[in-house]
């Protein structure tokens, strides 16, 4: 899909079945990367936490270092800190940076994935010697009566979380308009990239459940965790750096993301116009960016990890399951549009994979699909109130003077502005 349609948006723009279902996805797609970059963020704090007490012995006000909740069982609870400041400042700092363009951001972010990819490698085999195959039994731990604590069900419900890793291979097509081949390009990396990462994940899990048993991985920075079961130093501060360089890579990817579905929302006129403004030197949607950024850093410093990755997980969740509707609705309606990749097995895999995605969600927490729901109904108030009675599909004649999008200097930017 992100080939056939090359545009600046991602998943909102291949939601091909009429404006208000790709309202409802664009919505969605704003608490999935909002959201996302919030999760990742407080991960970030946690790892930067453990890597300057590793690494030179400081321990920072604990208080500053996590959100003022926690969250469980549905429950919230006050955790007597104040605020989660790292989370906070990354976020900041990384907004700033996109800001002035995806240009010097892209070549940060080059060498950031290359030091992850490094160390999560050094990772597996530095510590695979450690690994003791006792530790797998038993390989699916036994349900505790509860739905979703292990057994099947928890095999089906962590399915869920896990899902949360996968957010970057959507956030590619977000930037589809700005390959220089989206064609070619766009299927190739996807690929590889899914290839690859799907390779480590796998590789990593092994290896750290094989070093540590399960039950004693509660610890937020997890990778610190198990390094440190090796006892080699140089190797547990070696991970801290490469997840650190990881986490924001990723908090980059979907910072990226996010201010390009508001843009592309609001040149088809369903977000006000001030969303589609471009900086006049960086070409870059800095409005739309400078907003999500201090939603964003706002999140990562209030909320805790295990509630923004619920939210982020369902909301993910719900969005692939509508590109795979959005596939069989082209496959219906275009048959004879040329297609530089095809889903191989006609309407099978889209049927299966949006199976797959409803299933998941079904067997997600009550609260995170009540908090979905929730928003979706926000977004729909917003859309029948603004997003309906201002769009180009019903306004075409105000919309006349926006001829179409093009890309200067692999920056997204319209013909013709829309504040003109």
């Amino acid at each position: 899909m992100a080939c056939l349609v090359p545009i600046a948006g991602s998943t909102y723009t291949y939601a091909t079945c009429g404006e208000l279902l790709a309202w409802i996805i664009g919505w969605d797609l704003i608490l999935e990367y909002l959201v996302g970059a919030a999760t990742v963020s407080v991960g970030f704090s946690h790892y930067l936490e453990a890597f300057f007490k590793d690494a030179f012995g400081f321990e920072g006000n604990p208080k500053l270092m996590a959100a003022p909740f926690a969250y469980k069982n549905d429950t919230f609870t006050l955790t007597g800190n104040w605020f989660s400041l790292p989370s906070f400042i990354i976020v900041i700092l990384l907004t700033i940076m996109l800001c002035r363009g995806v240009k010097s951001s892209a070549r940060v972010n080059n060498v950031l994935v290359v030091i992850k990819l490094i160390v999560i490698i050094v990772f597996i085999f530095g510590a695979c010697k450690w690994v003791d195959t006792k530790n797998f039994s038993p390989f699916i731990p036994p349900n505790t009566g509860k739905f979703g604590e292990f057994g099947g069900s928890g095999v089906l419900r962590g399915a869920t979380v896990v899902f949360l890793a996968f957010i970057g291979f959507d956030a590619i097509s977000t930037a589809a308009q700005e390959a220089r081949n989206p064609q070619r390009d766009l299927p190739i990396s996807i690929g590889i990239s899914l290839g690859l990462c799907t390779v480590l994940y796998i590789a990593t899990a092994i290896v750290m459940t094989g070093v540590v048993n399960y039950t004693d991985i509660q610890n937020e920075a997890a990778f610190t965790l198990v390094a440190s079961a090796t006892q080699q130093k140089w190797l547990q501060i070696f991970c801290e750096v490469g997840i650190l360089a990881g986490l924001i890579s990723v908090m980059l990817v979907l910072l990226i993301g996010q201010p390009r579905i508001f843009f592309s929302m609001a040149v088809d006129g369903l977000f006000p116009e001030v969303a589609g403004r471009l900086h006049p030197k960086y070409k870059t949607p800095v409005v739309t960016t400078a907003i999500a950024g201090t939603i964003c850093a706002a999140a990562g410093g209030m909320f805790p990890v295990d509630l923004l990755a619920d939210l982020t997980s369902v909301g993910t969740l719900f969005a692939f399951f509508l590109v795979h509707c959005s596939v069989l609705v082209m496959r219906w309606k275009h048959p004879d549009r040329p297609r530089r990749f095809k889903v191989p097995l006609g309407p099978v895999l889209p049927i299966l994979g949006a199976a797959c995605c409803v299933g998941l969600i079904a067997v997600d927490s009550v609260s995170a699909i009540i908090r979905l729901m929730v928003w979706l109904a926000i977004g729909l108030v917003f859309y029948f109130f603004y997003g309906r009675t201002h769009s180009r599909l019903n306004n075409p004649e105000r919309y006349a003077h926006v001829q179409h999008l093009e890309v200067v200097d692999h920056h997204v930017e319209t013909k013709d502005d829309l504040k003109n």
